[in-house]
């Protein structure tokens, strides 16, 4: 088996270990989308799991998430990411440790687009850790979830376009990403409070209108869809957004989340219209 092949198996191992929201439709892209879509993936997870590490103390993963992204804004030195991980190497999962495998794997045309959204998002990540997460008003969610999701949208349309020029609203994707992002915030709220001590609410925001904020970007999703022609890419993006509106509609019937039958379900309804 040739590196490459044995990288591509790898990252499919960890990206169906790390999320099964997005292993499911990325499996479903044709190549070389699969692969471009997963190495973006794993850039992202790898930064975010230093936002979310539950122990790392907050100096820590500002300087880890900063000193990221300067390097993912260059031509990325693999030894000097490693010399910076090396005091966490016990503390940081393997999908943060190998991201220099993950750009390695992303295809030439298009790396460097992944590269500077991911830098973008660590900077933005490590920008509201040292605010300890600290949401206000709705702007700040606004600037939090960009940061967090809605570079993913971004990052996936400039996939789209390269791949076959296909060309997508930018506002529009940002709201696909917040619309998601909103769903997990509604969704892990109590976790959140219990195992990290933070809440994403803005002040005075009721789960009423949280679920209103993400009915608003799901409904920028529904659109953002309308620019999108070709079958692969319309159900790699059905898929997490029904998963998400459907996870919605379980979490206002007091529903913690929804069943591995109902995603299964989910897929089978889109893979079969």
């Amino acid at each position: 088996m040739t590196n490459q092949k044995m990288l591509e198996k790898e990252a499919m191992q960890i990206l169906k270990d790390t999320s099964r929201t997005f292993y499911i439709p990325i499996k479903l892209l044709k190549q070389p989308l699969r692969n471009t879509v997963a190495s973006a993936y794993l850039c992202m997870r790898a930064i975010d799991e230093i936002e979310d590490h539950e122990t790392l103390e907050t100096d820590v993963k500002t300087h880890l998430l900063r000193k990221t992204s300067i390097l993912l804004n260059e031509s990325f030195d693999e030894t000097a990411y490693k010399e910076l991980t090396l005091p966490y190497k016990e503390e940081l999962p393997e999908v943060t440790l190998r991201l220099a495998d993950w750009i390695h794997f992303c295809p030439d045309g298009v790396v460097n687009k992944v590269q500077k959204a991911t830098g973008t998002m660590a900077i933005g990540m490590a920008n509201w850790a040292e605010k300890n997460w600290d949401v206000q008003t709705e702007e700040d969610l606004d600037d939090y979830t960009y940061y967090v999701a809605g570079l993913v949208g971004v990052m996936l349309s400039d996939i789209w376009e390269w791949y076959d020029g296909t060309v997508t609203d930018r506002e529009l994707a940002i709201g696909y990403g917040r619309g998601l992002q909103a769903v997990n915030i509604l969704r892990n709220e109590k976790e959140d409070l219990a195992e990290r001590g933070v809440g994403f609410f803005p002040v005075d925001w009721s789960r009423q209108d949280m679920f209103a904020y993400a009915e608003r970007n799901l409904a920028k999703a529904d659109l953002y869809m309308e620019d999108i022609k070709t079958r692969n890419i319309t159900l790699f993006c059905k898929i997490p957004l029904a998963l998400a509106k459907r996870t919605l509609k379980a979490l206002k019937r007091g529903e913690e989340k929804i069943t591995r039958d109902e995603v299964k379900e989910t897929v089978d309804e889109i893979m079969n219209e």
